[in-house]
């Protein structure tokens, strides 16, 4: 079986909506990173001297390579990154190796199938 580690960053206010909505697509678990800081194309504004940029939260979810597009198309409407800039940003990366899944195969093989 082959991952993908999708990483999302999203606006704290929605993490939970956007983790929600991987699981429903078939996602078996995530870990989110909360207090994360980050730029977008401007640079961010401070008002004496103090960071004005909003907490970002850092979502790493680890799924089988076959449903990774659907979830990261998932999360992209769910978190309506396109929509609206600066809402968040979601990548994939592939995964060369991974321990500590096993008992997650069982559950995969009936999202995925014949695929794997």
């Amino acid at each position: 079986m082959h991952f993908k580690l999708i990483i999302a960053l999203t606006e704290d206010s929605i993490t939970d909506k956007v983790v929600d909505a991987a699981r429903e697509k078939g996602a078996t678990g995530s870990t989110v990173i909360s207090s994360a800081r980050g730029e977008g194309v401007q640079a961010a504004k401070t008002f004496l001297g103090l960071s004005l940029t909003t907490q970002r939260d850092v979502i790493l979810l680890l799924v089988e390579e076959h449903m990774s597009r659907e979830i990261l198309e998932t999360i992209e409407k769910t978190g309506e990154f396109e929509g609206n800039p600066g809402s968040g940003i979601a990548f994939t990366i592939d995964v060369e190796d991974a321990v500590g899944v096993s008992h997650q195969v069982t559950q995969l093989a009936d999202f995925v199938g014949d695929e794997i």
